[in-house]
């Protein structure tokens, strides 16, 4: 699969987020801290990273929670999927939210959470009265799920 270079400040000293396999979509981020953070039950935290990026026009970076600590530790992100702008400059941060019945601690470069980065495209509203109908029609949540 090709790939192309994005531009990336790593203020962190930790390694640069990465791909852990070779078809991997998402690569892991990084928690920056000074000093570890506890996490009690139904609590979050916004994590600093210490990356800074720059997207071309017409891409965005996602950030999602990592599969694993949310199956074993309850460990989410919170605004999931998280929305990088290709304008924005500021520091990525994650917002993390302890859903299980444990603390958690976080310390200084935890993988705490993955990005993706996706093409989009930009479209403009045409304003109608009907649209097309198909099988599943108005059938919503759960509709395609009940066999």
């Amino acid at each position: 699969m090709e790939s192309f270079k994005i531009k990336i400040i790593n203020k962190s000293g930790n390694q640069l987020p990465k791909y852990s396999t070779e078809m991997s979509a998402g690569m892991d981020i990084r928690a920056y801290l000074d000093r570890e953070i506890k996490l009690k039950p139904l609590e979050r935290a916004v994590i600093p990273t210490g990356l800074y990026i720059e997207l071309p026009e017409g891409f965005e970076a996602q950030v999602r929670p990592r599969s694993g600590l949310a199956a074993e530790k309850g460990i989410t992100v919170l605004n999931t999927p998280g929305t990088i702008d290709s304008d924005y400059r500021g520091e990525i941060k994650v917002i993390i939210i302890n859903l299980s019945e444990n603390d958690f601690i976080i310390k200084n470069s935890d993988r705490i959470a993955q990005m993706v980065i996706s093409r989009y495209q930009k479209i403009e509203w045409e304003l109608v009265d009907s649209i097309n109908d198909t099988d599943r029609g108005t059938g919503g949540f759960g509709h395609t799920g009940k066999e």
